[in-house]
Order: C-alpha cells, then sequence, then structure tokens
C-alpha cells in the first residue's frame, strides 16, 4: 500500500509535466490583492473558460472570481469532521491545478499546507509580487532560494542570521549550566 502523502500533491514534485487551467484551486493565505491579481492573471493566460475556486478565511469573494468558481470559507470547517467533509468536497473538484500564497503573512498557514498535503494536485506557490513558480523537481534551486529568503539567509542579513544560528546552541547551552548553577546555589544555601 503506497503512503498517503505521495498518493496526494507530494506526488506531483517529482514530476516536471505542466498541467492544464482547466479547474483551478487557490488558497488565499494572504493579502486578498494577491488572489485578485492571481485571478486576473490565470484568465488573461488561459482563458476566460477556467474554473477558479478560492478556499479562504475572508468574507465575501476576490474580485474576479466568475459565477461558476466556489468559495470555501475555513470558519465552516473547524473541526475535524468539517476538515474531511472539505477535503472530500475539494477532492470532488478534480482540480488540475492548485495554488498557495506564501507572502510573510501568517494567514491560513497551518491550512495552506493541510491541504497541499492531501490534496492530489499539482501546487505552485504566488509570492508577494503575484509571481509564481511551481513546486517540483525542476524549480528546486527556485525553491531553496524563496526558503532562505524567507529564513532570512540571503542578501544582507544572511551573515547576521548564520551567525545567530551558528551561535543559539551555546547560548543556550550557557543559560542552562547558569540555570543549573544558581538552582545548585540556592538548594545549598538553604540547606544549611
Amino acid at each position: 500500500m503506497r503512503r498517503a502523502g505521495l498518493e496526494s500533491g507530494l506526488r506531483h514534485f517529482f514530476t516536471r509535466r505542466q498541467p492544464t487551467f482547466d479547474r483551478v484551486l487557490l488558497v488565499e493565505s494572504g493579502s486578498r490583492s494577491l488572489i485578485e491579481r492571481t485571478i486576473r492573471t490565470i484568465h488573461s493566460l488561459h482563458g476566460e473558460q477556467c474554473r477558479i475556486d478560492v478556499v479562504t478565511c475572508y468574507a465575501g469573494s476576490p474580485a474576479g472570481l466568475r459565477g461558476s468558481g466556489g468559495v470555501y470559507r475555513v470558519s465552516e470547517y473547524g473541526d475535524r469532521s468539517g476538515r474531511a467533509r472539505l477535503l472530500r468536497e475539494l477532492r470532488g473538484r478534480q482540480y488540475t491545478v492548485a495554488a498557495m500564497v506564501c507572502s510573510a503573512e501568517p494567514i491560513m498557514t497551518k491550512w495552506k499546507w493541510w491541504i497541499a498535503a492531501r490534496l492530489p494536485v499539482k501546487f505552485f506557490v504566488i509570492n508577494e509580487n503575484a509571481d509564481w513558480f511551481w513546486i517540483d523537481r525542476a524549480h528546486w534551486r527556485v525553491i531553496a532560494h524563496f526558503a532562505m529568503f524567507r529564513a532570512g539567509l540571503t542578501g544582507g542579513e544572511a551573515a547576521a542570521s548564520a551567525g545567530r544560528f551558528a551561535v543559539f546552541p551555546f547560548m543556550l547551552a550557557y543559560l542552562l549550566v547558569f540555570a543549573a548553577w544558581i538552582h545548585a546555589r540556592r538548594i545549598l544555601r538553604g540547606n544549611r
């Protein structure tokens, strides 16, 4: 039996095939303007016949979403049975492409990764400029650079961040030894 993760969206990491934009799911885990710009771009590049659905935490529908587009609000799927129902509904829509916003905004972080891990579709990431890249092995360098950028390991802050990462274990060890010494001294003074 295959692992559940490989039966879902993760299996598409190993293929370079670019799917068609017939049925698109957008996970609105960032500013509404990013999804609206993405919707306009998808319609201009792939035609008006693209059916786009959105998973969101916001009220209302994004501008540019056509009448056939569905809106799934995570507030309606909060408990375990709700999440299972949402996953059944999303799988039933048979998406050809899905996307999530990764714009350094802590909006729906758990939801977007939960959906990406369980939905059997190829994903792309939308950044804060409404640019996107595919999550697959052909784009591993872009993914690595994006992750390093988010971690502060690129540009002018790279040396400072790397230094903080390198010093952290020593600082933690020093603080633990210091706390142990203080507590040991307090215990010894209390026994006199």
